[in-house]
């Protein structure tokens, strides 16, 4: 199969059910049929919808393989029989839907999609916003609603094509009250819960950005294969610069309003940690700090690099990030000091940018002068060329403007005119300018200034002890400059380590460690092309720099060679991605430890439950049986056969808890699974509602069967309806009713009791704490934590409402008997994707 070309995927991404997914993805199987593709359908769920229904003619399909689970029959795509048949293209359905155990190779049907993939079979499915699994939970706080089924977005980012299936919410919603989406039975809860327009609106947005950021990537790998450097204004993009300066907080808010402008637009924050130490001077850790939180306050992120030049660094950094705007601040320096210095950041980024738009933003801190001491320290190439020119220029001009003041001035006073120049100059070019300048100046010195004045006394020894002592003094102060110059250079260099360090560490502890983040950070930081996390040492290479980052774990950058100091910093780098490593593993081990825990705390939950609800059968069952044994009363055939009952009843009670204990003891052990089946609430309701009277039950002959375990149901409404009786006032009954939606059923059991106060939702489901010191018409219910935890038990969730007009309502939501384990559609159902 090695030489075998991967199929290709293409996605047909919507926000919602019923926006048309399925009918596209068979519309254009038929097109692709009609063009002599070889076309089968391996999967395609139609939810008895007429229009989609009418797209299967034509095109053929393969039989889906039947199998038999916790007693129900369903159907799934035949994954061998789709590989024997070696299609051209196959129409796959539902890509996020969870397999039902045992009835195939894989447990999700993406996994069977890459192996048709790998088998060189091009495939075509469809998906739901709300099954990505990074936007899994966010989906679940915008519409209240659980997603079990999820697919990894980088399976669905791999994909060759995704066209985006777009709606209106009106349009949507119109579509469900004609009844193209669910049948007439289910729209009205479809209309009110899942299918609300803010529901939908949110949705949809979600949609249209996620697939605006899939262009957007596919996009940069189209500029980086091709070497694109120029700026495609497709999005605004505004990089704003942040020294550490007061000025920050203004340039970061003047960008954030460039970018609101224009819909979708980025803003990012930059700031550059120069390995030379330039930007150390000025900088504010606080003041970065904060002003990082405010980039990100306002919906930005914020990049710290590395350059040996500011300008060239910005310009690179926005380069690579196709900003189409650059935002920095007016110069600190005052007017004198940029004409003695030359052009600044902003000027030389504005000659550099190209078609990048530059803003140079005024703020109070302009033209003040810098916070701390100058930042021209180091000696640029200029400064190294302009050094040795200006030691022997230098001299010259001295002499030539004291040969026009002569006698004017002293030996003493000309030779200390001479030194000055020669510190200037080692001000300027470090020691090897200074020694030209004080070999230039000396010769200078004794031609020109010490009698005989036109000629050279090198004879005298006078002469010669004060030239000699005049150069040692020269070089001495040279080289104490250059010493300075070179600390200070690596105090600045140290400065910048410890800023990127810093932001480093600032990231860790905002909860941004995680692998791919501190690779990306890291490439980012020293300006590499790539940053892997690798098993071993990489073969040596141009441009690879390999440096351990725990046990088993190397970290390889490719790109430039780093600097020795550079290679240091990218060592703590690397421990901070061992790290990561290292939590990654034990978050591993933990989530192994989970299920143990959640048995336990299921097991704990049912004790203390059962534990209160032995004595009622016990005491009923046992007063009965010494009534019986009583020789002081004679009871009548009637009367006896009452008590006989009530023992019978009573004993029966008390079987089914102690069975519950058994059933934990071997759940805990590993010995007992959950029953789930077919479970009508017509079979369970009678049993759970027996010892409660006034109980009212709303019409449930039409609500489908639920995947439960019948027992455990039974237990789940009868501690709710129970603990609803206790809450609600004499002469009002307790309401159970039940809907159906998104492939979900209902339960609601309403009481019309005070309700809980602000604070009790936290408590409510509490493991049952009632002492015998306690009322028992007090607390937030009796039972209640055994309920939710079989319920979850059951893949099911168990949350409270407020009653409208007064009181709690509990909800009790199961998945459709049609559905896997995990809540997708193995068979037709309610709310599956379109």
């Amino acid at each position: 199969m090695s030489d075998v070309r991967p199929g290709r995927l293409k996605v047909y991404l919507g926000a919602a059910p019923g926006v048309g997914k399925t009918y596209r993805m068979l519309d254009e199987g038929r097109r692709r049929a009609a063009r002599g593709a070889d076309v089968v359908i391996g999967f395609a769920e139609c939810h008895g919808r007429p229009q989609t229904e009418a797209m299967l003619g034509g095109l053929e399909a393969v039989p889906r393989a039947s199998c038999s689970y916790r007693g129900g029959q369903f159907e799934e795509m035949d994954l061998a029989a789709v590989l024997r048949r070696r299609p051209q293209v196959a129409i796959v359905d539902e890509i996020a839907h969870s397999n039902i155990p045992g009835a195939g190779r894989n447990p999700k049907r993406w996994q069977d999609i890459e192996t048709l993939l790998d088998s060189g079979i091009d495939v075509i499915t469809a998906l739901n916003i709300q099954h990505l699994e990074s936007l899994n939970d966010v989906v679940e706080k915008i519409t209240g609603v659980p997603q079990h089924e999820t697919v990894p977005d980088e399976v669905v980012r791999r994909a060759w094509q995704i066209e985006l299936v777009d709606m209106p919410p009106e349009g949507l919603r119109r579509r469900m009250a004609h009844g193209n989406i669910y049948a007439p039975e289910k729209i009205d809860a479809a209309l009110a819960n899942y299918f609300r327009p803010g529901n939908l609106t949110a949705l949809r947005q979600l949609a249209l950005l996620w697939t605006a950021d899939r262009v957007d990537e596919a996009l940069q790998e189209y500029r980086t294969q091709h070497g694109i450097g120029r700026v495609w204004e497709t999005r605004e993009r505004v990089v704003v610069a942040l020294t550490g300066g007061p000025e920050g907080d203004t340039l970061v808010r003047r960008a954030a309003r460039i970018a609101d402008r224009s819909a979708g637009g980025d803003l990012l924050a930059v700031h550059v940690a120069r390995s030379d130490g330039l930007a150390a001077g000025g900088v504010s850790h606080a003041s970065l700090a904060r002003q990082r939180r405010l980039v990100e306050d306002l919906g930005g992120s914020y990049h710290s690099v590395v350059g040996d030049d500011v300008a060239t660094a910005l310009v690179e950094f926005a380069r690579a990030e196709n900003a189409t705007q650059l935002v920095l601040g007016t110069s600190r320096r005052g007017r004198l000091a940029r004409f003695l210095t030359g052009p600044g950041t902003g000027e030389t980024v504005t000659e550099l940018s190209g078609d990048i738009d530059v803003h140079r933003v005024t703020h109070e801190r302009a033209g003040l002068g810098t916070l701390l001491p100058s930042r021209r320290r180091t000696l640029s190439t200029a400064r190294l060329i302009a050094g040795p020119v200006t030691g022997l220029v230098l001299p010259v001009l001295i002499t030539a403007l004291l040969a026009q003041l002569r006698g004017t001035l002293n030996l003493t006073s000309e030779a200390l005119l001479f030194l000055l120049a020669v510190v200037g100059v080692a001000c300027i070019g470090g020691v090897a300018s200074a020694v030209i300048a004080s070999i230039t100046a000396s010769l200078l010195l004794n031609y020109w200034f010490i009698p005989p004045i036109g000629a050279f006394t090198l004879d005298d020894p006078n002469a010669l002890v004060a030239l000699t002592v005049f150069a040692v003094v020269a070089a001495t102060v040279a080289a104490v400059v250059d010493r300075s110059l070179r600390l200070s250079r690596r105090s600045a260099r140290a400065t910048a380590e410890a800023e990127t360090m810093s932001s480093l560490a600032g990231s860790i502890v905002r909860g941004e460690a995680t692998i791919p983040a501190l690779l990306e950070r890291t490439r980012e930081t020293f300006g590499m092309d790539s940053a892997d996390l690798v098993d071993e040492p990489p073969d040596a290479a141009p441009g690879l720099t390999a440096v351990p980052a725990g046990p088993g774990a190397w970290l390889a950058l490719h790109g430039r060679t780093l600097s020795s100091s550079e290679r240091r910093v990218l060592a703590a780098f690397a421990a901070h991605v061992g790290s990561a490593v290292e939590r990654a593993r034990l978050a591993q081990a933990a989530a192994e430890v989970e299920p143990v825990k959640a048995a336990d705390r299921l097991r704990t939950a049912l004790l203390r439950a059962v534990g209160h609800d032995l004595r009622t059968p016990l005491a009923a069952g046992w007063a009965a049986v010494t009534s019986l044994r009583s020789r002081d009363v004679t009871f009548t055939a009637e009367d006896r056969e009452e008590l006989l009952s009530t023992a019978d009843e009573s004993m029966a009670k008390l079987n089914r808890l102690v069975e519950n204990l058994l059933d934990l003891s071997r759940l805990e052990a590993g010995a007992l699974t959950l029953n789930l089946r077919a479970t009508s609430l017509e079979e369970v309701l009678p049993m759970a509602l027996a010892d409660v009277p006034d109980v009212e039950v709303a019409d449930v002959e039409a609500i489908p069967a639920v995947l439960a375990d019948p027992p455990l149901l039974e237990r789940v409404i009868a501690n709710l309806v129970g603990n609803a009786a206790r809450h609600t006032p004499p002469g009002r009954k307790v309401l159970v009713t039940a809907s159906a939606l998104a492939g979900r059923v209902e339960l609601r059991v309403v009481d019309r009791g005070p309700g809980l106060p602000a604070d009790g939702r936290d408590r409510l489901f509490e493991p049952f704490q009632r002492l015998g010191d306690t009322d028992n018409t007090t607390g937030l219910g009796l039972g209640l934590a055994l309920a939710r935890g079989l319920t979850e038990a059951m893949n099911g969730t168990l949350s409270p409402e407020d009653t409208p007009g007064g009181g709690l309502t509990m909800v009790v939501s199961l998945p459709f008997a049609g559905l896997a384990v995990g809540g997708e559609p193995a068979q037709q159902s309610v709310g599956g994707t379109s």
